[in-house]
């Protein structure tokens, strides 16, 4: 079965989810590790997929702006 593709709202949802509950000692120094190393990979896949979306855009605006000139 594929695996369903993270969106950036859920990247972010786990990132604050985690960091809520690393403030308020919820994890034991066991799995801290582990967590902080998720946060680092939710945090780099969301800077990635605004990358990608501001490269997007970037296109998009240049297109219009190439239509608009006579």
């Amino acid at each position: 079965m594929a695996k369903k593709q993270l969106t950036y709202q859920e990247a972010l949802n786990e990132i604050e989810e985690i960091v809520t509950h690393i403030e308020a000692n919820k994890f034991s120094i066991d799995e801290l590790g582990d967590k902080v190393k998720r946060v680092a990979e939710l945090v780099k896949f969301c800077k990635e997929k605004l990358k990608y979306t501001e490269q997007e855009l970037n296109k998009i605006i240049e297109e219009n702006r190439k239509e608009d000139q006579p």
